[in-house]
């Protein structure tokens, strides 16, 4: 008779945290690709702007441009911004690992992967990325013991 596997601990979403989904999960393009769509919203502003149409519209568009331009080059600053600007922020989230898969739970959020649900488990040198039909889900190494390590590890080579 093998023992299943559960372990549950409690953390707070707060700047470190969200700095550390952050680092660990979003991948930088090259530089060029993404300021395209900012350029995009420059120079159809600019066009409108050197027509006449509606100048107030034309300013708009080429303040999208600005602002789009100023959060791609602030990426990891707006992110948490936004991420400690939510109801979300300050608050305690609970984990649970088990057998069934990885159960995540906050005041406004309620989640559950199952392992077959998991396509990809990837390890970084701070925490677990689990990939799942395009979506990045990460677990900082912060919250997990050993046994959480060892037990990531064996789905990870399952998997493969």
């Amino acid at each position: 008779m093998t023992a299943t596997f559960h372990y549950s601990t409690h953390f707070i979403l707060d700047r470190d945290y969200y700095g550390e989904c952050f680092d660990a999960s979003v991948t930088q393009p090259a530089p060029r690709a993404e300021y395209t769509k900012s350029l995009c919203f420059l120079l159809a502003g600019l066009a409108l702007l050197m027509t006449g149409v509606n100048a107030y519209a034309s300013w708009f568009i080429i303040a999208l441009g600005v602002l789009e331009a100023l959060s791609i080059r602030f990426k990891r600053p707006w992110y948490l911004t936004r991420q400690m600007m939510s109801k979300a922020a300050g608050n305690e989230a609970s984990l649970t690992l088990d057998e069934q898969g990885v159960k995540t739970e906050s005041l406004y959020v309620k989640q559950q992967l199952l392992w077959g649900d998991i396509d990809e488990i990837e390890e970084t040198a701070t925490g677990f990325l689990l990939l799942t039909k395009g979506q990045k889900h990460y677990l900082s190494k912060r919250h997990l013991d050993d046994a959480c390590h060892h037990f990531l590890r064996e789905k990870q080579a399952n998997r493969g």
